[in-house]
């Protein structure tokens, strides 16, 4: 059994990292909550937004219409893994990085091979995980430090504008999506080219009227669709990764708590033996004494 004395400093040293797992779980729950509010007010409007677009990708007549309903047939992949820049959130960036390498080897084996697949890690942790496995990488680590649509904006245009010049014939984007604090479920979702809606039994083709033109209309909205889809995704694992972090924290929390029960247990019963012992040696002693 332990010495008292190292079972103090181990005590001290848990309770140490106690305050510091309590501290983060509350700074995330805070940011969660800013974050969910985000993502849940988005979801409505860009949902509905890309069902339009979907619509709308139908309706056209030429790739001319809609430049980012088909690609040049290049058959270069972009994969863009979005994770974070931090660790301590669990399996969060693990789960991502997974799932990248998992579509690498299966249905992206033959762009791999020829060199024909790059990948953009929006997260240092992305960046880092790919780049030391010799993946073609780059990344976008930045834009967690002001989170918003203007900031988003930019890379999503550098990204369609790739596309439609031909650099790219296949963009996907692989997040967690927000479901709740404790769960997160990785996405892989098509970003570009758009995916034309599918027909079902209960899917009424809707035949828009168009103020001014089709085509004005068409060049203004599909691209603002297509960066509130990318801003989305950006949301949902902004949102995802705090909830993740918070959750990962808390369980922290309460393990630090049950190893102090265990360590306060341990160092009353070394206690109780170090007190016993002293009781033995002075018993001894003056029987001893007497004899």
């Amino acid at each position: 059994m332990a010495n008292l004395k190292e079972i103090r400093i181990r005590m001290v040293s848990v309770k140490s990292t106690r305050q510091v797992t309590s501290a983060m779980k509350m700074v995330s729950a805070a940011k969660l909550r800013r974050a969910q509010e985000a993502i849940i007010s988005i979801r409505p409007y860009a949902d509905k937004l890309h069902e339009i677009l979907a619509n709308l990708s139908e309706s056209l007549d030429s790739v001319d219409d809609n430049p980012f309903s088909s690609a040049k047939d290049t058959g270069k992949v972009l994969l863009v893994a979005i994770n974070s820049n931090r660790g301590l959130c669990g399996a969060f960036n693990t789960n991502i990085n997974k799932q990248v390498v998992n579509l690498i080897e299966t249905k992206f084996k033959s762009e791999y091979q020829n060199n024909k697949l790059n990948i953009l890690a929006i997260g240092k942790n992305a960046f880092d995980f790919f780049r030391k496995r010799d993946y073609s990488v780059t990344n976008h680590n930045e834009i967690y430090d002001n989170l918003n649509f203007e900031t988003v904006s930019p890379i999503a245009e550098e990204i369609m504008t790739d596309f439609v010049k031909g650099k790219y014939s296949n963009i996907v984007l692989i997040y967690n999506e927000f479901k709740n604090a404790a769960t997160q479920i990785v996405k892989v979702e098509q970003f570009l080219p758009v995916e034309e809606k599918k027909e079902s039994a209960k899917q009424v083709n809707i035949d828009y009227i168009f103020e001014p033109t089709k085509q004005e209309i068409v060049k203004e909205l599909i691209p603002k669709s297509l960066k509130i889809q990318f801003y989305k995704s950006l949301l949902n694992s902004f949102a995802a990764e705090h909830g993740a972090r918070m959750t990962s924290m808390h369980q922290a929390t309460d393990n630090a708590t049950e190893l102090l029960k265990t360590l306060n247990l341990q160092y009353n019963k070394a206690r109780q033996t170090a007190i016993t012992n002293e009781i033995l040696e002075i018993v001894s002693g003056a029987e001893a004494l007497k004899g």
